[in-house]
């Protein structure tokens, strides 16, 4: 086996330095990979050591090694440059800076490098199989729907590049889910920072997963007419600054597909971070899932001043405690009592509303409520205390 290995990365390697339209590579270890400009790539006698650039690799460590096809877009004023770089499967169209890219090639991920900014351009996406964004430095303000619609299926990498600033802003009124849309599953990394504005519906939306790595840098939400964050099977963060306002629906909702056996269907994940929020709206939610909700890291500071709203709201199971993350947790419910026009009936604002049990094994979590009919934290189920808890709220259950 291992015979056959070397063989197959040195074909690779002959083949990466004999195709010039293909400038970069991906070496994969272990499910992670490095993404480097195909120069100076070395193989030594034996067989026992790849060298690219500046980085070293054994190859009985390397699993494999993935030809990347790059596209660029940059956006200038009201206009589009897009260079395809001879990628196969690859067209598109542009109409003043709204450009459409479709991709039909299911062999090979590309990856798209996006940069410049306008006040009159979009960028829709059409593909089959897994590919890459890099923002550098991208904004984007749209006229005819969302900013960046990535109609994927398969799973979407976005990289923040470390340094630059970025922006999306849709147009209000118009048909999209999202100011940033994905079809698929999206994977957020890199240093870089975001911005959105969603005007129509959500600011940031997914049908699947929304994943949040511990690379990822600064989100900022500051206006949504529906949900901040809304993906449609569940959201994990792991890093990233989160700094949500301005949204007339939830500040991060992990909806329930219509499929229940999907992977963590309707969960959401918190593992570390911070996440900043102000919930202004009337009987909306901060923090919010379909499912059971757990925190076991980062920071949470919600402030909650809309009649009727909570801060966090589970409809199931809830759990609190540090893994390798402090937990702290801070929520301030100052919001008045909301009568619903419908029913009604009058709905409290609360801190934290768990429908389930509620168990609190380690961290930090301090509740204040000081509106006249407001509520600390609420539960409907058990409630567990550890010994490693730290906890400041009014509690009925």
């Amino acid at each position: 086996m291992k015979c056959y290995k070397v063989i197959s990365l040195t074909l690779l390697l002959l083949a990466a330095n004999s195709v010039s339209a293909q400038r970069y590579m991906r070496v994969w270890q272990k499910g992670e990979s490095s993404r480097m400009a195909m120069t100076d790539i070395l193989y030594s006698q034996g067989g026992s050591l790849i060298t690219v650039g500046d980085s070293a690799y054994a190859t009985a460590d390397v699993d494999s090694i993935t030809m990347v096809r790059t596209i660029t877009v940059d956006f200038k004023d009201n206009k589009a440059t897009v260079n395809l770089n001879n990628a196969p499967g690859v067209t598109y169209t542009a109409e003043g800076g709204h450009v459409v890219i479709n991709n039909t090639n299911a062999t090979e991920e590309m990856e798209f490098v996006l940069s410049g900014t306008s006040n009159d351009a979009s960028l829709t996406y059409n593909g089959v199989y897994k590919c890459k964004f890099h923002l550098n430095n991208l904004n984007l303000t749209s006229t005819k729907g969302a900013a960046l619609d990535i109609q994927c299926g398969k799973r979407i990498d976005v990289f923040l590049m470390d340094g630059t600033t970025n922006s999306l802003t849709d147009c209000a009124g118009g048909l999209q889910k999202a100011a940033f849309y994905c079809k698929g599953h999206m994977e957020v990394a890199g240093g870089g920072s975001l911005t959105v504005a969603g005007h129509t519906r959500h600011a940031i939306g997914t049908n699947e997963y929304l994943i949040l790595k511990k690379s990822t840098g600064n989100i900022t939400i500051t206006n949504a007419v529906n949900d901040a964050i809304h993906a449609g099977q569940y959201f994990w963060m792991d890093g990233g600054n989160l700094n949500i306002s301005g949204m007339g629906g939830d500040g991060i909702q992990a909806e329930i597909t219509n499929d229940p056996t999907e992977e963590l269907n309707g969960l959401l994940f918190i593992n570390g971070g911070s996440i900043t929020m102000k919930v202004t709206g009337n009987d909306v939610k901060g923090i919010k899932c379909d499912g059971d909700l757990t925190i076991t890291g980062g920071d949470i500071n919600i402030d909650v001043t809309g009649a009727g709203s909570k801060g966090i709201s589970a409809p199931m199971n809830m759990l609190i405690n540090e893994d390798s993350n402090p937990t702290n947790i801070l929520i301030n419910a100052s919001g008045k009592i909301y009568t619903d026009p419908v029913t009604d009936e009058d709905v409290r604002c609360m801190g934290i509303n768990v429908k389930g049990n509620l168990t609190i094994d380690s961290g930090t979590v301090t509740v204040y409520n000081t509106a006249a009919g407001s509520r600390g934290i609420k539960i409907d189920g058990k409630y567990t205390k550890g010994a490693n808890a730290k906890v400041t709220a009014s509690i009925k259950n």
